[in-house]
């Protein structure tokens, strides 16, 4: 029995929407009154599943809502789609083709709901996120003193100290939240207790990666774009390239895992290793992001276990 599935497109004023297989779309607003409207029609059509693609946090308010209403969504991976619309022939790009495409793609994939965040959890991300704005920007406005003349200087002084003091704040804030939830305290002793782990670093991950000690360290790895993607035909082997993948959680493991193979043993001698083989810069940078990945991801699967057995 086929299920009834709505795609949407989302911009920032509207949401295009489809019915897979009847084939029915209409337009609404993206806005809390559209979501409202929104979900009343595929309430209507019996809709078991809408599917969307993240679209720069345009989605987010609909994703959520639509939940709050009753109506489970499912996220699709926006490159994985625009690969299937070429496929089955879609080469037209419009805001109502797309949404046709994201529904049929839900049905091709049979994909499943995508479960909403915790409030803590979306609380944790909108912090990491600023913090990690403010940083940006305390690095500009320092780089430009090097170029002003005094009076500039000044004012450039004064930016950088309110930006540092909203810094501290934001990292105050971030220590609470997690302070305040047992499992995600948990977790932290368990990152921290790796020396060059900071928890600036420990942070992100938890606001950007919630599925660490989750799945299995294969799947982690695709997740954070660090699994080599197969590249063989016939006899030929080729190189095993990495792509997609979450580009946050990835840079963060890029800088870390160079500074932790200064003090871990095992990271260090595997870093040694392949530096004899003769292996390229960007190739050792990747292996040792993705070996950290895979020693982070089982030191939080044992703190996910230690938690659940002590609650």
């Amino acid at each position: 029995m086929n299920t009834t599935l709505c795609g949407i497109d989302i911009s920032k004023d509207w949401l295009d929407a489809h019915i897979e297989p009847m084939g029915a779309a209409n337009r609404f607003a993206n806005d809390a009154a559209g979501i409202a409207d929104l979900a009343a029609w595929c309430q209507n059509h019996d809709v078991e599943l809408v599917i969307m693609e993240a679209s720069g946090g345009y989605e987010r308010l609909a994703f959520l809502l639509l939940w709050e209403m009753g109506q489970p969504c499912g996220m699709a991976n926006a490159r994985s789609v625009r690969y299937f619309a070429e496929a089955m022939g879609f080469l037209e790009k419009t805001d109502r083709i797309d949404a046709a495409v994201i529904a049929r793609y839900g049905a091709v994939k049979r994909l499943k709901p995508t479960p909403p965040p915790s409030a803590a959890q979306q609380r944790l991300k909108a912090l990491v996120a600023r913090l990690s704005q403010v940083g940006g920007d305390l690095t500009i406005q320092k780089q430009r003193k090097s170029t002003a003349d005094a009076e500039t200087i000044a004012s450039l002084d004064e930016v950088i100290a309110l930006l540092a003091r909203q810094s501290r704040r934001l990292e105050g804030e971030i220590a609470t939240l997690i302070d305040d939830d047992p499992l995600w305290a948990c977790l932290d002793r368990a990152f921290r207790s790796l020396k060059g782990v900071a928890s600036r670093t420990v942070a992100r991950l938890m606001a950007q990666l919630p599925e660490i000690g989750i799945l299995s360290n294969k799947a982690i790895a695709k997740l954070a774009g660090l699994a080599p993607i197969a590249n063989d035909s016939g006899k030929r082997s080729g190189r095993r390239p990495v792509r997609g993948g979450r580009a946050g959680p990835r840079g963060v493991l890029f800088l870390v895992a160079s500074i932790v193979a200064k003090y871990d043993p095992h990271l260090a001698a595997f870093k040694q290793r392949l530096q004899t083989a003769g292996k390229e810069k960007m190739v050792i940078r990747i292996a040792l992001a993705r070996k950290l990945l895979v020693i982070l991801n089982a030191k939080a699967r044992d703190a996910r276990n230690e938690f659940a057995n002590a609650t």
